[in-house]
Formats: structure tokens, C-alpha cells, sequence
């Protein structure tokens, strides 16, 4: 009885690692993962730039959350699923004015339903003191 059990068992679980290896997924792929801003002043401190990706997967992909490694950047992120084959964008703002001028890179985390749940990008640059020339022609 005890073998009969134990085959039985085993037969359950070659079933239901098979079934697990059949699931669709989604998978996300990004055009680019890094996208440097360039060089620009403080006094103009604030960029913005898209991360196009695509759904190369075989479900439906939907973004759960996008985690931005500091406060001075913000991600705009589709709320509705992204269709197998479809394109989405990822929009990130960056707002230096209240950092100090130097050279940057910032983390963004996205978590979706794929089966690698996280994936990050990443935007860079490098700004600069303030442009006195700019800052009076605000005034």
C-alpha cells in the first residue's frame, strides 16, 4: 500500500510540474535599459524620457508597480494590460533642482506579472551649477 501511495504521489507531482511548465507567460523587453540625459544646468534641472518595451510574451502583461530609486523621480506606467505582440511606454521624470550638481544614475523598478517579476532600467546624467546666464533671463 505504502508503494502504491508513494507511486501515486510521484505521478501527482511529474503532472503538476508539467502543467507549471506549459503556463504562459508574459515577458517584457525594453528598446533600452539606460538612457542618459545628457549635461544639463541646475537652474533647468528637470527632464523627462520614455522607456518604450514591448509584450514578447504569450499573456497578457500588466504592470503591478514602478519603484523609483529617489523622490527626484517620478514614473508614469500603463495601468491597463499590454496585449502579446503590443507596445507600452514607461514615461520618467527627473527633477534636480533641490540636489546638488554632479553626475547621477537612478534605478527604476518595474514588477509585473512575468515570470521574472522585476525588471529594472536606469536613467543617467550629469548636471551642472547653475547657469547664471539662464537664471537671469528667468527673472
Amino acid at each position: 500500500m505504502k508503494r502504491f501511495s508513494l507511486i501515486l504521489f510521484m505521478l501527482g507531482f511529474c503532472f503538476a510540474v508539467s502543467v507549471q511548465a506549459k503556463k504562459k507567460y508574459p515577458v517584457i523587453k525594453f528598446e533600452k535599459t539606460t538612457i542618459d540625459l545628457g549635461t544639463f544646468p541646475q537652474n533647468d534641472a528637470r527632464r523627462t524620457c520614455t522607456f518604450t518595451f514591448s509584450n514578447v510574451g504569450q499573456a497578457p502583461l500588466i504592470i503591478n508597480y514602478v519603484y523609483t530609486s529617489c523622490g527626484c523621480t517620478v514614473a508614469e506606467y500603463p495601468k491597463d494590460p499590454i496585449a502579446p505582440g503590443a507596445r507600452g511606454e514607461i514615461t520618467v521624470t527627473y527633477d534636480g533642482s533641490d540636489k546638488q550638481p554632479g553626475r547621477f544614475k537612478k534605478s527604476i523598478q518595474v514588477f509585473s506579472n512575468c515570470k521574472t517579476d522585476l525588471a529594472r532600467v536606469f536613467i543617467l546624467g550629469n548636471m551642472t551649477a547653475l547657469n547664471r546666464e539662464l537664471d537671469s533671463k528667468k527673472r
